[in-house]
């Protein structure tokens, strides 16, 4: 048994548009993806919310998370996740009633408090701006009473979706969903693919405040991390160049889809920029095999995470396809498909 066998490794994905590619495209390899990751055993394959990004095709996250099920049979499939501010407790309550009514016991509901896109496009979708993330408690109580069996004479309920088991998770990338979390006995997913400086302080804070509940005996942790393996560590780092564009254009304020990656990011970035791309994208493991291997054990020794999620912005599908095959190769050294 290697060092990584009890650990679950899962897929996170945004439908990423390619440089002049629809949605549609990024839909069907997005199934792709999906579906090679079930046959390599990833354990889910989450989606996440996003708006008003020409780069990214996954806003209207249940309806994709649909078609991903629809397209598989094992994997679980969820968000990663819902922006429940910008949404009604109860609609979100009845999509994902639904969703875990065509496809039972494979959905997952992954929470954030972000509005998952500008100021301008947030009033858009939620129509005022009075809610800014701090009434999240009471949007995430809201939900949960609609999952629950209904009480007697209840005016209100979620049909589909009262009395059904769909786990709900706190996403985060600070403190605050860290410690709701843990006082709620839910489990955790941590954003450490832009927020690497914050991974320990907030799985501290996760588990000091864990309470057990209906949800967890235990405290359960997620931490998502941005991997790109190749063949070398050379070709690794070139496809990698792909996300670091990616976050450039966002620091400038001009995202935008998907670039092809490029020999080398000199005269692309000024030095003040490449240090804010580095604070955001500083935890990732980038590299062949060996590299992606020794770093694995390295950042599961310091977070003790209970499961990792990998999200990896590669422009070539086929390279990207092959990314997260590496990634499997090391985590079970080629052992069974289905070892977790």
């Amino acid at each position: 048994m290697n060092q990584f066998s009890n650990i679950p490794f899962s897929i996170l994905d945004l439908s990423p548009i390619n440089k002049g590619a629809t949605a549609a495209e990024s839909f069907r390899n997005s199934l792709s993806l999906a579906q090679h990751a079930e046959r390599l055993g990833y354990k889910r394959f989450w989606l996440a919310e996003h708006h008003n990004m020409t780069g990214i095709a996954s806003a209207a996250t249940s309806v994709v998370i649909g078609y991903i099920a629809a397209g598989t049979s094992t994997i679980r499939v969820g968000a990663g996740g819902i922006m429940l501010p910008n949404h009604a407790p109860l609609v979100i309550a009845e999509q994902f009633g639904t969703l875990e009514s065509l496809y039972p016991k494979r959905i997952d509901l992954g929470l954030g408090r972000a509005p998952g896109s500008d100021r301008q496009t947030a009033h858009a979708l939620r129509r005022t701006l009075h809610a800014d993330g701090d009434d999240f408690p009471e949007l995430l109580q809201e939900l949960r009473f609609f999952f629950r069996e209904p009480v007697e004479n209840q005016r209100v309920r979620a049909v589909p979706g009262a009395g059904l088991n769909v786990p709900i998770w706190l996403l985060g990338s600070s403190g605050f969903s860290a410690r709701l979390a843990g006082e709620l006995g839910l489990p955790f997913a941590f954003a450490g693919h832009f927020s690497p400086e914050y991974i320990l302080p907030a799985l501290e804070l996760y588990r000091k405040s864990f309470t057990p509940s209906g949800a967890l005996d235990e405290p359960y942790a997620m931490l998502a991390l941005n991997i790109v393996a190749a063949e070398t560590d050379a070709e690794a780092w070139r496809l990698a160049t792909t996300q670091f564009q990616s976050f450039l254009r966002l620091i400038r304020g001009t995202p935008g889809q998907m670039q092809p990656p490029v020999d080398t990011m000199d005269g692309l970035w000024t030095a003040q920029e490449k240090a804010l791309v580095d604070a955001r994208l500083g935890g990732s493991i980038i590299g062949g095999a060996a590299t992606v291997k020794e770093e694995l054990a390295r950042i599961l020794n310091q977070t003790k995470a209970d499961e990792l999620m990998i999200n990896a912005m590669i422009y070539d599908h086929a390279a990207r396809l092959r990314s997260y095959e590496i990634v499997a190769d090391v985590w079970q050294e080629k052992t069974s498909a289905h070892s977790i």
